[in-house]
């Protein structure tokens, strides 16, 4: 589908010959918190939507990390367009000072994706291979705003068609594209040849990948929250397995950032995953590695 070019002023202007892109959807890429809400105020404010997400339900990435307990409670986790739509279908919100697990986030969110408002526009098993502009070669850069964007689109049933939209939000996350290890930002030699050996984001180490770190030599590499929460469940794992031995590689010379900003910080129980971290590191029962680049695995 394309529309035509419009050389005019003012949107009003063109109203007239450009019908067909002032009545397409915006795309919202990642059935996410972040998704959803976006499409909760695209819905409340009248604007057409279309919610794309690759999995089989919405916010199948939370799900994955669902054994993971957030440090900031519900009420910094509640979108006020999300909100106000559950409660016209019954919702009653948790308590706003408790901290959920993502497991919680992913079973709150089912209810929203299957309020009418908004069950409508979402389609899952639906993944956004690639963006272009409708009926424009991509090399052709004058004038390429005026043109719709067009969503390669790959179904659940395995078939593929391409939509149209106006605009697009991309709320599709990282936890399915995670840094590579090379500090170059490129994957390090060898990473994808032992990629079975690898786990990025937060394993379930306590849970249904326990079988994985039992008894082994484990090294986690990076210096921000997820390491903190890998650490300090391997940690407890170690409690009852004396054949566990782990390395902390960091990039930084410190670990000043992920140890936090102690009784200062605002979110207590990022301060306590910090206090925890730190004294797990202080007690020798680990090997750090500061400054630490990756070459080859």
């Amino acid at each position: 589908m394309r529309s035509e070019v419009c050389f005019a002023k003012s949107e009003s202007q063109c109203a007239s010959v450009n019908p067909v892109q002032s009545t397409l959807p915006v795309a919202v890429v990642g059935g996410g918190p972040v998704g959803l809400a976006a499409a909760a105020h695209l819905v409340t404010r009248g604007v057409p939507v279309k919610l794309y997400e690759a999995g089989d339900t919405v916010a199948a990435h939370v799900r994955d990390w669902g054994h993971v307990r957030l440090f900031s409670p519900w009420a910094f986790n509640t979108d006020a367009a999300a909100t106000a739509i559950l409660r016209e279908h019954g919702w009653q919100a948790p308590p706003a000072t408790a901290l959920p697990t993502g497991g919680d986030l992913y079973a709150d969110l089912q209810p929203l994706a299957q309020t009418p408002p908004l069950k409508s526009v979402i389609e899952t098993g639906a993944r956004v291979r690639n963006v272009a502009r409708a009926g424009i070669d991509k090399v052709v850069s004058r004038g390429r705003g005026d043109y719709p964007f067009a969503l390669a689109i790959d179904m659940a049933d395995g078939g593929t068609r391409i939509d149209t939209a106006r605009a697009i939000i991309d709320a599709s996350g990282t936890w399915s594209s995670p840094n590579p290890a090379a500090a170059s930002g490129t994957p390090a030699a060898g990473e994808v040849r032992f990629a079975d050996r690898i786990a990025y984001g937060i394993p379930d180490v306590l849970g249904r990948d326990r079988v994985a770190y039992a008894g082994k030599r484990v090294l986690v590499i990076g210096g921000g929250h997820s390491a903190a929460n890998a650490l300090l469940d391997l940690a407890r794992l170690a409690e009852t397995d004396i054949r566990l031995k782990l390395i902390w590689a960091v990039r930084a010379g410190n670990l000043a950032r992920v140890f936090g900003g102690a009784a200062a910080d605002k979110l207590v129980a990022r301060s306590a995953l910090g206090d925890n971290l730190k004294r797990f590191v202080e007690s020798g029962k680990l090997e750090l590695a500061l400054g630490f680049a990756v070459e080859g695995i």
